[in-house]
């Protein structure tokens, strides 16, 4: 899939708005809460949730927000290339003690208002460095820093990571892929979520035809 910022390169775009109408069913779906730090995940690979993650953060930053996007996906790390970014220090860094701040990680990003924070180098110990608490001081650091944090994390069903990553946010947004994503699999993702005691705000469905509902289809939960 190419990595596209359509939200920022072409942002009069239908999926644009879609994505804006998604970041307003967002903020409705948190109103008795604050939602300062949100997960953005998958049951499997391929379904998206880099470039949703992506995109939403752009809108909300375009909104006057000031965001933060991190890549805590600490397996297969792709946020540093959507942005154009290295990645010779990140999120692992902080994580592994190296007395790194946010501040001195988080790079600014072409879009205003909005830094990007790459997962670092590889770790061996992903599950670990996310239930660390360096992970708390994170959040903490984050949280002053930041109205907006968007973690692009792992698929649920994949490894732990995910499941782990809740505890240190206040929502999570699972992404579907048309015609891609099991039914099962979703059954199973939001049966591990429940499990970790996730703030599930939702489903967003992406690569829906056109005809059917402009690119992207949200699901609020009840």
């Amino acid at each position: 899939m190419k990595r596209t910022l359509i939200t920022h390169d072409n942002p009069m775009s239908p999926i644009s708005e879609q994505y804006r109408t998604l970041r307003t069913n967002l903020e409705f779906s948190s109103v008795e809460g604050d939602l300062q730090l949100m997960m953005v995940t998958s049951s499997g690979p391929a379904e998206g949730k880099s470039l949703t993650a992506a995109n939403l953060a752009v809108v909300f930053a375009q909104q006057g927000k000031k965001v933060l996007l991190v890549d805590a996906d600490m397996r297969k790390p792709t946020v540093h290339y959507t942005f154009r970014l290295d990645n010779v220090q990140g999120l692992s860094s902080y994580l592994a003690g190296h007395k790194n701040s946010l501040k001195s990680l988080a790079k600014h990003s072409r879009v205003e208002g909005m830094d990007v924070l790459g997962s670092g180098p590889i770790p061996p110990n992903p599950s670990e460095l996310l239930g660390s608490v360096n992970m708390e001081r994170f959040a903490s650091e984050a949280r002053e820093a930041y109205d907006l944090v968007i973690f692009d994390s792992p698929p649920v069903l994949a490894v732990a990571d995910s499941q782990v990553l809740t505890a240190s946010t206040d929502g999570t947004l699972m992404v579907l892929r048309d015609k891609k994503t099991e039914r099962e699999a979703v059954a199973k993702a939001e049966e591990l979520l429940e499990q970790a005691k996730a703030n599930l705000l939702g489903f967003v469905m992406n690569d829906v035809p056109a005809k059917e509902s402009s690119y992207y289809a949200y699901y609020g939960r009840e």
